[in-house]
């Protein structure tokens, strides 16, 4: 069961989704000793300019270094690649043709896994820059999916929430976004789909049921575990 090929992980994006991400795809990967685990390189490029503020108007772009380090983590030699930031794919999708392996793209698999879990529908939430660009509504579009969206007050405050999870706030955020989730149920009852790395985590600590939240972290490790050990 052994995959043959090399994943690259683009992280610090942030550093607490990566290690979170990593736990996942442990966790889900189909292997009964460490031989079976995936290869994998690891570049946490903390350094990379904040995506949503830059989509803000109040930061530098982040493109540059974001295609730097898959270009380096193909270097290294990596023969698939996955990015654990929803807004990052933003950027990704302008230069895609650029970069010669490919990438497992988390907003495409996050879209499958909850069209799957509930097709009439599931709650975005995800940062201001990952909103604002209409980034997960474009992509739902094409394979005929639907979002409901919260309104631009819950925004704000969604964003927050992932700012509390990079600060490290991880109980403090579940709190706040257990607030914001029973608001959005009182609309409709439809699943959470956490579209932002910092989400699931947020998510994990509000004590919500935890099959009303689709995570994106889950999503990407499964189509990661799919591309490594099922295609041919």
């Amino acid at each position: 069961m052994r995959p043959d090929k090399t994943l690259g992980v683009l992280g610090g994006m942030g550093p607490a989704a990566t290690a979170d991400f990593l736990r996942v795809l442990a966790e889900r990967t189909p292997a009964g000793t460490d031989q079976e685990h995936p290869r994998m390189i690891v570049y946490s490029h903390t350094i990379t300019p904040d995506r949503t503020t830059f989509l803000l108007g109040k930061g530098p772009d982040p493109t540059e270094y974001i295609k730097d380090g898959l270009k380096t983590l193909i270097g290294w030699g990596a023969d698939m690649l996955c990015v654990t930031c929803n807004t990052a794919h933003h950027f990704i999708d302008g230069f895609r043709d650029e970069i010669e392996k490919p990438i497992v793209h988390i907003i495409d698999e996050t879209i499958l896994k909850s069209s799957q879990i509930c097709p009439q529908g599931a709650w975005l939430t995800a940062t201001l820059g990952t909103m604002r660009t209409g980034l997960y509504q474009k992509h739902a579009k094409e394979s005929g999916y639907t979002f409901r969206i919260p309104d631009e007050q819950m925004q704000v405050e969604i964003h927050d929430v992932t700012d509390m999870v990079k600060a490290g706030q991880h109980k403090e955020a579940g709190e706040k976004f257990r607030g914001i989730v029973e608001r959005l149920w009182e609309i409709e009852k439809l699943p959470v789909v956490g579209a932002c790395t910092e989400i699931p985590i947020a998510y994990a600590n509000t004590g919500l049921d935890p099959q009303m939240g689709i995570s994106c972290l889950e999503a990407l490790a499964d189509g990661c575990i799919r591309e490594l050990y099922y295609k041919k």
